[in-house]
């Protein structure tokens, strides 16, 4: 069997759908992140030995139809071991043979029924209901595959997930590098069993097996009794290693043992407890190394890096309690955990031998900078190995995590800018989202970036409480006095699974579905409306912040003078503006 991961096709009409954004939508800068979470279950799941599949269809602008055809192509080569022939004669095939081609068709469908999968399906909210209606196409074609959902939404709502969309087999929760591999190893099995023993019984192992698998949610398909428990000399999944060439590590729920005996019935929805968070991050294999072999990292453009660029992961978890960020919230939690500085040199390295043209790496951490130790220990091999002469990169830091002696070590290992949320020019708004950080600390921070000559993107958002008119104002004045080099100013978007969401939805300021959050061409749309502003306020704030922001002249003049002293950055800066001003402009 295989393992097929997917980033399904949203809004292709319009753009570049990014879902790995922690704020999922058709960006106005023409931003397409990386899918890095499907990324790296899929290259450790190749590492297990697993055969997998790889589709980003936002990456391409692929339609439905155009997905489902890619999908079919990468599946079918080795149904019967037809489907080389198959394909081979079809490029042989003249366009006008009509029955010809009608033949080929039939041929393809009528392998559907053998085909053995599980499907990974990338969500987000906005495209909740679409990524459905995928997956329910997915089960229609290929009805002996398993359909498995991943992200920050399914992971938050679980069981209005699964009870919406009835076609779904069930859903990964959190972080999901291993407990994929553990699914496609009961997959595994299961097929194995249905050929040798009949569907009844696969069926028993199969939900037997699920039954003890941390980490998932699913829907018993089948009345069934949880009958045993694994040993501890079966601590590999059974299956994993019928053909000799993988194994995966064991996530069973030890306390599972108190539902030995319990009955399930057909329909029912089971949710296991929680997956423990991945401790040794070098386990992981490199994004990198994956993106070489199945991507095309051209399609990929973040507006605030040098393009083309490629982003990574050096650590995962954040332990600010930022009430709105999603990540910490619902996918990796609130403990940071490290790859080590020679396994983060090392993909540099990697990049630099195998993509010449890459220009800048993108650091995806919540905030880099939460260990300065190590990032002064990844500065100084990156120093030592040269890489800083190599690369520029960039990354999301906190704006009390770092001191001037760290940011000029930084600016010499290659660093180019940084990325701080500064959310507010008002310190109770501050402390309401719990941010942790001051005001003074802002002002600290800004003056030691210009210092040791690193830009800065500063992110502000309008919404949170205590928002009104005049804090707003309050905002878009300290964001002229700091001056970075560039600013985003967007309203508060709440997701499921965090605070500031319970918050908004609790008090009635939430009246929207989830299809919602983007509007009709895939771009933001403000969900939000508090007692005395709203979303069209905020968002007409945000529009107008952007236009007296980007528009000043003495702004203008600092960008281009910038760009005399680097080309590379003034080019970077015109391809974003290219993108964007068609929002800037706008009436």
């Amino acid at each position: 069997m295989k393992i097929c991961f997917v980033n399904p096709p949203f809004k292709w009409e319009y753009g570049k759908f990014s879902r790995e954004s922690r704020s999922p939508a058709v960006a106005k800068s023409g931003v397409l992140y990386y899918p890095l979470w499907l990324i790296y279950a899929a290259a450790y799941a190749e590492k297990q030995g697993f055969e997998v599949e790889f589709l980003d269809a936002p990456a391409k602008r692929l339609d439905t139809e155009e997905s489902l055809k890619k999908i079919a192509e990468k599946l079918l080569c080795d149904v019967n071991g037809e489907a080389n022939e198959i394909n081979s004669k079809k490029d042989n095939i003249d366009a006008d043979n009509n029955d010809a081609l009608i033949d080929y068709e039939r041929k393809i469908r009528g392998n559907n029924s053998e085909v053995e999968c599980l499907f990974v399906l990338n969500t987000s909210t906005p495209s909740i209901e679409s990524d459905a209606a995928f997956g329910k196409r997915l089960k229609e074609i290929y009805p002996k595959s398993f359909v498995y959902f991943v992200g920050t939404h399914p992971s938050s709502t679980p069981e209005e997930t699964l009870k919406n969309f009835r076609w779904i087999d069930g859903i990964a929760r959190k972080e999901y590098d291993f407990t994929i591999s553990n699914i496609a190893g009961i997959c595994a099995k299961f097929y194995d069993v249905e050929k040798a023993q009949g569907t009844n019984e696969a069926e028993k192992i199969l939900y037997d097996e699920l039954s003890h698998l941390k980490g998932i949610s699913y829907r018993m398909n089948k009345s069934v009794t949880v009958s045993c428990k694994m040993t501890e000399n079966e601590s590999d999944i059974a299956g994993l290693k019928t053909d000799g060439k993988f194994s995966a590590r064991r996530l069973y729920d030890e306390k599972s043992k108190a539902n030995i005996g319990e009955s399930h019935n057909a329909g029912e929805i089971i949710h296991n407890p929680d997956a423990d968070y991945i401790t040794d991050l070098d386990e992981i294999p490199m994004a990198s190394k994956f993106i070489k072999e199945h991507l095309d990292y051209k399609d990929y453009f973040f507006a605030a890096a040098e393009y083309p660029e490629i982003q990574i992961f050096t650590g995962r978890g954040c332990p600010c309690r930022c009430n709105f960020c999603v990540y910490p919230q619902t996918m990796h939690g609130h403990k940071y955990r490290l790859r080590s500085p020679k396994n983060v040199v090392d993909e540099f390295k990697y990049i630099a031998e195998n993509f010449p043209d890459v220009k800048e790496i993108v650091i995806e951490d919540d905030t880099f900078t939460i260990d300065k130790k190590r990032v002064s220990d990844i500065c100084e091999l990156l120093i030592e190995s040269r890489m800083n002469k190599r690369f520029k990169w960039l990354c999301n830091a906190r704006v009390n995590t770092l001191d001037l002696d760290t940011m000029k070590l930084m600016k010499k290992a290659g660093c180019r800018l940084l990325i701080p949320g500064i959310e507010s020019g008002t310190q109770e708004i501050l402390d309401n989202i719990k941010k942790g950080t001051t005001l003074t600390q802002v002002r600290e921070y800004i003056r030691n970036t210009k210092k040791a000559g690193l830009l800065v993107h500063a992110c502000y958002m309008v919404g949170n409480q205590g928002e009104t008119k005049e804090t707003m104002e309050k905002t878009l004045k300290l964001a002229l006095e700091l001056n970075t080099d560039t600013a985003q100013f967007f309203p508060l978007i709440p997701y499921p699974g965090t605070e500031a969401y319970e918050w908004a939805k609790t008090n009635g300021y939430i009246k929207y579905g989830y299809t919602e959050y983007c509007k009709e061409d895939g771009t933001h749309n403000c969900v939000l409306n508090l007692p005395d502003l709203s979303g069209e306020e905020m968002v007409k704030f945000c529009d107008d912040a952007r236009k007296k922001y980007y528009l000043r002249p003495g702004y203008i003049l600092h960008r281009l003078w910038t760009g005399l002293k680097d080309p590379n950055d003034l080019k970077r800066s015109l391809k974003a503006f290219g993108q964007f001003k068609k929002y800037l402009f706008k009436k």
